[in-house]
């Protein structure tokens, strides 16, 4: 839940938290590009909703 909530006020730092360098760039990127159009709202959401939802794969 921390990264979700990292997520809350920057999208992409909850990603970045959970160590996903490479989603936590496309979250920031797309977001910087979708709020100059007023969408950044969307990708902020996913933003918060992928940091919530994901596990770590465990090998085994």
């Amino acid at each position: 839940m921390i990264a979700a909530l990292c997520s809350f006020f920057i999208p992409g730092l909850g990603q970045l938290v959970q160590g996903r360098l490479l989603m936590a760039a496309i979250h920031i990127v797309f977001a910087a590009v979708l709020w100059i159009i007023l969408l950044g709202w969307i990708i902020h959401l996913w933003s918060i909703i992928d940091a919530a939802l994901w596990k770590p794969k465990t090998t085994g």
